[in-house]
Parts: C-alpha cells; sequence; structure tokens
C-alpha cells in the first residue's frame, strides 16, 4: 500500500453495509444479521462472507451487488469480493440490538 493511501477500517465498511438493504425487510444487511465474516487486507482488499434470510431468495444476487457496489464507494477500497453462503442457516437471533429495536422484537 503506498503511504499516501489510508488503511480502510472494518468500521468503514460496516457503515457502508448499513445503507444495504434486502428490499422485503426494512433492515440493513448487517444488522439482519446476515454478515458473517468481513474482512479488510492490508492492501485494502474487502472480502465478506454473507448469507440470505432464506435460501431460495430471488433477491440474492440483487443484495449482494449491492452490497459490492456499497463498499467500493468507500475511499480507499481497492477490491471487493461478496461470497453467499447458507452454512450455518440464517435465524433471528443473528439480529443485532439495533436490526432488533428496527423489527419491534425483542
Amino acid at each position: 500500500m503506498s503511504e499516501d493511501k489510508m488503511k480502510v477500517e472494518v468500521e468503514q465498511v460496516i457503515e457502508a453495509l448499513r445503507d444495504v438493504y434486502d428490499p422485503e425487510i426494512p433492515v440493513n444487511v448487517y444488522d439482519l444479521g446476515l454478515i458473517y465474516d468481513l474482512q479488510v487486507s492490508d492492501e485494502n482488499n474487502v472480502s465478506i462472507l454473507m448469507t440470505l434470510t432464506a435460501p431460495g431468495c430471488g433477491m440474492g444476487p440483487y443484495i449482494a451487488q449491492n452490497a459490492e457496489w456499497r463498499i467500493a464507494e468507500v475511499d480507499g477500497v481497492n477490491d471487493v469480493q461478496v461470497e453467499m453462503t447458507f452454512d450455518p442457516p440464517w435465524n433471528p437471533d443473528m439480529v443485532t440490538p439495533e436490526g432488533k429495536i428496527l423489527l419491534g422484537i425483542d
């Protein structure tokens, strides 16, 4: 990484992911608990392992593409890789406290 290029922080990527939504649910993918792993390399390459609320969700490619595009907008990001998995299956216990407030659940 060149000296004039800042290191991308995980929190910057999380904030970007908070702008990505499943069109059927009014909570962003991060607070919905769909992000299983998030890595930022020393070269500012971002890799995401994520899931969907249901394996048959037809919006999966749309959601993954939006996540990739939004992360790519973060200053300093060099490359973005988004991988989908359904292991383990998503469940409501994965929703963050902020997401639970937005969904109106405890």
